[in-house]
């Protein structure tokens, strides 16, 4: 497993990268919530009332990096989320910094 800090205005969020074979788990956690890759399912974080989001790759197939999930699109963020700005459509970086 791999942890980065990632620079966000005003604070810091803890980046981690897990290796799953063929694939990386690749997510975000800020003090609010968190932004992941595809393989996170938002809908069952929103049960906890967890915000949280995922993102798609803005280039390729899979997102396998920190830099790749800050520059990929928001495809879905559950209501906790949304409550907080979060859109589709959004950057993995914008919507984290409204986290």
């Amino acid at each position: 497993m791999e942890h980065v800090k990632v620079q966000l205005t005003g604070k810091q969020a803890d980046g981690y990268v897990i290796a799953l074979g063929p694939v990386n788990l690749v997510n975000v956690v800020t003090d609010v919530g968190m932004v992941g890759c595809g393989a996170f399912d938002v809908a069952a974080l929103n049960n906890f009332g967890y915000p949280a989001a995922r993102v798609r790759p803005s280039q390729g197939s899979s997102i396998a990096t920190i830099e790749e999930l800050l520059q990929g699109i928001v495809k879905e963020a559950n209501p906790a989320a949304e409550k907080l700005g979060l859109k589709v459509g959004q950057t993995g970086k914008e919507a984290l910094e409204l986290l």
